[in-house]
């Protein structure tokens, strides 16, 4: 897969991902937010601004480790990052 394409599977991914994000509000006024569809990802901010980048730093990490480490991934809008790479020719590429 060319690098480019492979970047757009990301950003989609990481996109639908946080379509998923369910935020709530704190008693002590912070805010949390966590996407349910991927185990773990959770993040707290004093402002939902704040809570919404610091969830998606979280979930980048979350996913490029998975990535890495050959992790089962949620299925996202139809983006199934557990498949494997095509390989062309003899010996795979």
């Amino acid at each position: 897969m060319r690098r480019m394409g492979t970047q757009l599977v990301l950003n989609d991914y990481l996109r639908a991902a946080m379509g998923e994000a369910v935020y709530d509000k704190l008693e002590d006024g912070r805010i949390s937010g966590r996407i349910p569809s991927c185990p773990g990802v959770i993040a707290f901010g004093a402002t939902l601004r704040a809570c919404e980048e610091e969830l998606q730093s979280t979930l980048e990490e979350w996913l490029f480790v998975g990535l890495k480490l050959d992790h089962s991934l949620p299925v996202l809008a139809g983006i199934d990052l557990n498949l494997s790479p095509l390989r062309s020719g003899p010996g795979g590429g």
